[in-house]
């Protein structure tokens, strides 16, 4: 679903990713963690497009994302993200939030559209918040919705750019079980997290980023128990004691 090939970046002369490639497969659920500044959200964004890069391949569903005759607009509708700070219209019901591309980008009629929205809202959780605003909702409420509107465009992959990094504690179970309920339902997801208890239970694959390489790309249980890499070892054993 997801090929990343030799990719690298610069910021000017900073090299902020450095020759990554690896793939996520249909229905894998793959966690991205790193040290703050390691490149991880650049990595992700990077596969929609949202950031240029200046060397090697992002391919998604075969698609070239870095060719300038990839219409980018359709790429972007067709792979969900999610951002750390919700990005919801704060002018709109959360009914509209979720409507909004659906009408202007699938032009899909306003009673589909709103039809598909209360769907989305029921399986978050918030069908009873849909005539409220933004303001009015939690930060965990938001971020659902915020899940729910990327849903709406019938994505065939999910991007998450630590969604749980702005929530309060108490906040951060509703958003990961929601997550976690989409992992079950075989949503492709590149997830970037410090939440390692989700990433435990339910990613595939944890690549762990530090200067902008991949140091490690392994499966789930041989990351967090055959702990090879001292770079890795430093950080985990910094995340996991508390």
């Amino acid at each position: 679903m997801i090929e990343i090939t030799g990719v690298s970046k610069y910021y000017g002369e900073f090299e902020v990713l450095k020759n990554c490639s690896t793939r996520v497969e249909k229905g894998e659920v793959v966690v991205v963690c790193g040290p703050s500044g390691s490149g991880k959200s650049t990595l992700i964004k990077c596969v929609n497009a949202l950031e240029p890069f200046q060397k090697g391949s992002i391919r998604v569903d075969g698609i070239e994302v870095g060719d300038p005759g990839t219409d980018l607009p359709d790429l972007r509708s067709r792979v969900g993200m999610v951002f750390q700070n919700f990005e919801l219209f704060p002018h709109l019901t959360i009914e509209t939030n979720i409507m909004l591309a659906q009408r202007i980008v699938l032009g899909r009629s306003e009673d589909a559209a709103r039809k598909k929205a209360m769907e989305l809202l029921d399986r978050v959780g918030l069908s009873a918040q849909a005539l409220k605003y933004p303001s009015q909702l939690s930060g965990g409420q938001q971020q659902r919705v915020a899940i729910a509107r990327a849903l709406a465009m019938n994505p065939m992959a999910m991007l998450f750019d630590e969604p749980t990094s702005a929530l309060d504690p108490e906040m951060i179970s509703e958003v990961l079980d929601v997550m976690s309920a989409l992992a079950r339902d075989g949503m492709t997801m590149m997830v970037v997290t410090h939440e390692m208890g989700f990433a435990r239970r339910v990613a595939n694959r944890v690549i762990f980023i530090d200067r902008g390489e991949i140091v490690e790309d392994r499966p789930t249980e041989e990351f967090f128990t055959d702990r090879r890499n001292p770079r890795t070892e430093a950080f985990l054993s910094k995340i996991l004691q508390h």
